[in-house]
């Protein structure tokens, strides 16, 4: 841990995570409670500079309070596709009032992007990798390209392609923190009863995984919770994940396509 925070002294200049680091910080918060590690984290600015990537989701509401009661100035970040359920944009106004935040901030694709690459706003309906890249992964690269670490809210249960997620990654030097990685449904439910945290809109018409409004349906009795998910196509993620083995994970991006314009 000394060689990690000799680097937090020059995070600006030498802003580097390795997965020694990473296997550092996954032996050290070994099953310590997910709440206590986060108030550890913060305080010792193990971190560097650090947020929350939300999407606002159907479970977004127990990460979203653990980070408030362990730090609310963490900044919050939202990618809004503007392809979104108005439910979920103003699920997200509730939350952000409801626990505190102080910097919550939102990241768009950028206009000229989308008017090159998706004129017709339809390329979601033949192309679901492209406009992810778009729409999605190019504004979250932008959101993070100034931060050390980032927070993310997967958990190893919501699908076969998340399983064996541990708690500290590092994707491209970056760190990445999954502090519900192994949470099972069972403790996000209850953590929601004792919380008395409120649901997304959607949750109770069987949307399980929300995300964008035109690639996302209602979950069958039985299905993946991840199943209504471009439902039809051969694709699990958006392309804003790793591997977890510190390479960037481009599954959403179509081959010889450059997303960072």
């Amino acid at each position: 841990m000394a060689e990690l925070a000799r680097k937090l002294d020059v995070i600006d200049t030498a802003p580097a995570f390795t997965l020694a680091d990473a296997d550092a910080l996954n032996a050290r918060f070994d099953g310590v409670d997910t709440l206590e590690m986060l108030q550890t984290l913060f305080a010792e600015n193990i971190l560097g500079e650090v947020a929350v990537v939300s999407s606002f989701g159907t479970e977004s509401a127990v990460l979203l309070d653990l980070v408030a009661r362990a730090d609310p100035s963490i900044p919050v970040i939202f990618v809004d596709t503007l392809k979104m359920f108005p439910e979920t944009l103003a699920y997200r106004e509730e939350l952000i009032a409801r626990f505190g935040f102080t910097d919550s901030q939102v990241v768009t694709p950028k206009p000229e992007v989308l008017a090159e690459k998706d004129e017709s706003e339809l390329r979601w309906s033949y192309d679901p990798d492209g406009c992810c890249a778009i729409r999605k992964v190019e504004p979250m690269a932008r959101a993070k390209a100034g931060l050390d670490s980032w927070i993310s809210g997967r958990k190893a249960f919501q699908s076969h392609t998340r399983q064996n997620i541990a708690r500290f990654e590092v994707e491209d030097g970056r760190l990445k923190l999954n502090p519900l990685g192994d949470w099972v449904k069972e403790d996000l439910e209850a953590y929601f009863e004792a919380r008395n945290l409120p649901r997304h809109p959607l949750e109770a018409k069987g949307f399980l995984s929300v995300g964008c409004a035109p690639c996302t349906s209602p979950v069958k009795p039985g299905e993946d919770a991840r199943a209504g998910r471009w439902r039809g196509w051969d694709k699990t993620e958006c392309g804003i994940h790793s591997s977890g083995d510190g390479e960037s994970d481009n599954s959403a991006l179509p081959p010889g396509y450059e997303p960072f314009l």
